[in-house]
């Protein structure tokens, strides 16, 4: 962010602003001195994804440009979740919540300084929900919402026909309860989250209004698409996890360095710290020379260092070179190795069966479609077994073969898999 752009004009740069309160008065808050805001993460699975690291990471921005964050973690909200259009979801016992609460509180705290004037604080709803009673809520917070306004809600109305649960009907109220506790308990001014949530965040700061008379303000990030409209953070095998022993760094990785081009310059805007005049230069490059990749090799180093460390991030890279015969694969650690295979396909044996030849390999792998097909390969030079061609089909890999208990087969320059000795 250059000197003479404001925070908010930064955002908005970005992208990352899809819709606020009165622009004004938002960008006089921010303008003035050390604004308090909160941003919400609800524990329903083990770990968050791609969705929440543009929560976090907007956090992030706001408290280097010295506001002070509140990062709340729904362990009472997280037992209910927020209502989907696809359908209720499934209710997580308290345990279980209690658990993720502990995982997500430790993906948010390496991202936000909890030092300075503006520390960061970690709160949990759980805390003021446990012991307000039933009528409480009722009579201090149900009866500020009205219910023709709750059914014009567009997760509210899609339901409608197929069916809504009172308690996901009611999870309004309850984010709202959290606006309006940080507000007067902590002096908590903004909130923000995503898009979808839009219609929670105007109910919180509707909430202040009508039970304080005070003004609060809400920012809704955009939700992340591709050029084609579809949502991103999906992949084959499901959300882009934070968590690495759900989606692997390694993994994590090759999903940033394989973003379509017209997507690059918008993820890099959002997920990275570059300043504008990187960024731009990067798109022109992309532009220019999309073969070089230079935007999506930036974008996977950046995104992938903030979450998982520069170590593993020069680890995935190395994987990525060795695999294909550009690098030693003897350089690379046994988990990066282990989960680059998986990525890309893999088979095992059992060692007190014996090690399998080259020919069975490259065919239990499918790198081969049969027999003939694998010798083929091998007699005009094409079979590879840790980067070197192998030219004898009946080759017996030796224990000198196996790195971390795995031989890496690779036909070609790119069709690559992977054979785990187990036992």
């Amino acid at each position: 962010m250059s000197t003479e752009q404001n925070l908010l004009e930064d955002l908005e740069w970005r992208g990352l602003i899809a819709h606020s309160t009165d622009r004004d008065a938002l960008h006089e808050a921010l303008s003035s001195g050390s604004l308090r805001f909160y941003v919400g993460f609800d524990p329903t699975a083990p770990s968050l994804h791609m969705g929440h690291l543009v929560q976090i990471l907007t956090a992030r921005r706001l408290q280097l440009a010295g506001h002070t964050p509140y990062a709340l973690v729904g362990g009472a909200t997280g037992t209910i979740g927020d209502p989907k259009e696809s359908g209720e979801r499934i209710m997580n016992s308290l345990d279980t919540v209690k658990e993720w609460v502990e995982r997500v509180r430790s993906q948010i705290e390496p991202f936000l300084s909890f030092e300075g004037d503006n520390a960061a604080t970690m709160v949990n709803n759980y805390d003021w929900t446990e012991s307000m009673s039933v009528i409480e809520f009722l009579r201090d917070i149900g009866k500020h919402f009205p219910v023709n306004r709750m059914l014009a809600r567009d997760v509210v109305r899609s339901r409608l026909e197929s069916g809504i649960s009172y308690t996901e009907f009611s999870y309004v109220l309850l984010q709202s309860l959290d606006f309006l506790n940080l507000y007067r308990g902590h002096g908590v001014t903004l909130q923000f989250g995503g898009s979808d949530q839009w219609g929670n965040l105007t109910a919180g700061v509707e909430l202040i209004r009508r039970t304080l008379g005070e003004r609060a303000h809400a920012i809704a990030t955009p939700l992340m698409t591709k050029t084609d409209g579809t949502k991103y953070g999906k992949t084959e095998g499901g959300a882009l996890w934070l968590d690495p022993t759900m989606m692997s760094p390694y993994a994590f990785h090759q999903f940033w360095l394989n973003v379509e081009d017209g997507s690059v310059g918008q993820l890099l805007r959002v997920f990275t710290f570059l300043s504008h005049e990187e960024i731009e230069d990067l798109e022109a490059q992309t532009a220019e020379k999309p073969f070089l990749r230079a935007g999506q090799k930036a974008l996977a180093d950046a995104v992938t260092a903030l979450v998982h460390g520069e170590d593993e991030t020069e680890q995935a890279k190395l994987a990525a070179g060795a695999l294909f015969g550009r690098g030693d694969l003897h350089a690379l650690s046994g988990s990066t190795l282990a989960a680059a295979l998986r990525e890309a396909g893999s088979a095992s044996f059992t060692r007190a069966d014996g090690t399998p030849d080259l020919v069975a390999l490259l065919v239990d792998t499918g790198l081969a479609k049969s027999n003939g097909d694998a010798r083929r390969t091998i007699k005009e030079g094409g079979a590879y077994l840790n980067n070197e061609r192998i030219e004898d089909p009946e080759y017996v890999p030796t224990d000198r073969d196996f790195i971390g208990g795995w031989l890496v087969l690779r036909k070609g320059k790119k069709t690559m898999a992977g054979v785990q000795a187990l036992g």
